[in-house]
Formats: C-alpha cells, sequence, structure tokens
C-alpha cells in the first residue's frame, strides 16, 4: 500500500513539474516571439497602405525597401472623428479593435449601417506624398461587417479625397471564392477611377449586383454568389464616408482648414 502511494506521488509529482516546464517555455516563447509578432504586423499594415496609394508595385517587394519607401513617402497622423482635425498622438500605438471595445475611446454610431457595434473617437489617416513632398494619396483604413465577422481594409483616395486609386482589404473572415474575392486583384483592379461621393456631396460609391454599368463612375460589380459580403462593403463605404466617419476631416482638409 505503502508502495502504491509512493509510486502515485511520484506520478503526480513529475507530472506537475512537466506541467510547470512548458508553461515557463511557452512563456518565455510568447515573449522572446512578441517583438517579431508586433514588426511583422506593422510591415504588413505598411504593405497595405502602400498598394492602397499605388506606391507598392514600385518597390522591389522587399521588406527592407517597403518599410524605406514609406519612411520616405508616408505621413500617418492621428484624427478626432466628430471634428476631422488632427490631434496629437502616436499612430504606431494606435488601436482601433482596441479602442472599440473601450467604452471610454469609442461611441455607438447613431446609424451603424456598417455593424461595426462602437466606433473609436480617433482615427489614423495616411498622406501620402510624392518626391515633390506633394501629398497625391490620402489613404483611409475602414471597417465594416461581412458575412462572418468584421472586414478591415483601406481605401485610398486622390487628393481630391473622392477620386479612388484602390480598395485594399487586409484582414477578412469571408468565405473563399465567393466573399474573399474582396482580396482578389481582377475585382480590385475595378475601383481606380471610381467616385465616392456625387456632385451633391452624396456617399455614391456602391457594388452593383449583376454588375456596374460602363458610364457608373460610382459602382463597381458585386462579388458573385456574396450579396452578404457586398452589401456589406457597400454599407462600410457609406458608413465612413458619412458624417459619422472621415466626412468631417475630408470637407475641412479640401478647404484647407485642417489644424
Amino acid at each position: 500500500m505503502s508502495s502504491n502511494k509512493e509510486t502515485f506521488g511520484k506520478t503526480v509529482g513529475f507530472v506537475t513539474a512537466v506541467c510547470l516546464v512548458c508553461a515557463a517555455l511557452v512563456s518565455i516563447s510568447a515573449i522572446q516571439l512578441k517583438p517579431l509578432q508586433v514588426a511583422n504586423k506593422l510591415l504588413d499594415q505598411q504593405t497595405k497602405i502602400l498598394e492602397a496609394s499605388g506606391l507598392l508595385a514600385k518597390t522591389d517587394g522587399s521588406s527592407k525597401d517597403i518599410k524605406a519607401t514609406y519612411a520616405k513617402f508616408v505621413e500617418a497622423k492621428m484624427i478626432d472623428l466628430d471634428s476631422g482635425e488632427f490631434i496629437e498622438g502616436n499612430p504606431d500605438l494606435f488601436d482601433e479593435r482596441s479602442n472599440s471595445r473601450d467604452a471610454k475611446k469609442s461611441e455607438k454610431p447613431k446609424n451603424d449601417i456598417a455593424g461595426i457595434n462602437r466606433r473609436s473617437h480617433d482615427a489614423v489617416v495616411y498622406l501620402v506624398r510624392n518626391e515633390n513632398n506633394v501629398v497625391e494619396t490620402v489613404v483611409l483604413p475602414i471597417v465594416g461587417s461581412g458575412l462572418w465577422d468584421l472586414m478591415y481594409g483601406y481605401v485610398g483616395l486622390e487628393s481630391d479625397l473622392n477620386t479612388v486609386r484602390s480598395v485594399v482589404y487586409s484582414d477578412h473572415k469571408e468565405t473563399p471564392g465567393l466573399g474573399a474575392e474582396v482580396v482578389n486583384p481582377k475585382w480590385k483592379a475595378l475601383w481606380p477611377g471610381k467616385k465616392i461621393y456625387n456632385s451633391a456631396g452624396e456617399v455614391k460609391a456602391s457594388l452593383v449586383k449583376g454588375g456596374a454599368k460602363a458610364n457608373d463612375i460610382h459602382g463597381v460589380d458585386a462579388l458573385s454568389g456574396a450579396t452578404l459580403t457586398s452589401n456589406g462593403v457597400t454599407r462600410t463605404l457609406q458608413f465612413w464616408f458619412g458624417e459619422e466617419g472621415y466626412a468631417p476631416f475630408i470637407a475641412k482638409y479640401r478647404a484647407g482648414g485642417v489644424n
């Protein structure tokens, strides 16, 4: 009996020791990998912003060249969405997802057509300059519901803040071959030159079921077999370029009144 107790005790002790060692190794690995994960996330973000501005094609695709191109041409600035004004803050540390879950840093939209539940008070905009230091593109982050979850992306606009250069989705959980076609180069190629607003200042950019007509300056072909995702993209654009999104910033930027 005593022998059995000693054997059981040794077994429990051994298992406990193994668990503690494994937990310690996992914790150490997580701590050591954290800087690399942060760096990779930042590189992916910079890559998408360059793509949205049309600069990615001018790099050789290496992380070194992407970082150098981003540092040379892109200026990230914080804005207050309600006022449209530039504000103090570190864009590299800004986390929209974290902010939107914090009641002190976010609010419920009055008209949540994008299905985001809460919207951060602040946002980051990216001013992309040319060799002459003139802003040619403004890249604006967007987020909205798709079929399965929120979809995150960027819209690159020309300096008129109306003409689209590119729409780039960076994170989504849509169905491959259907909603996931938002990352298909052929679909993305339909966006350049489209207009967000009409002459009355109304948001008219949308995905058109059955395909946009050749003379439709606001419409882009909807995603085949993905009605809910297509509707989600349209509503996301309507929200973020409306009054609860970037409209205050766009109006002040066009008028040269952003401080």
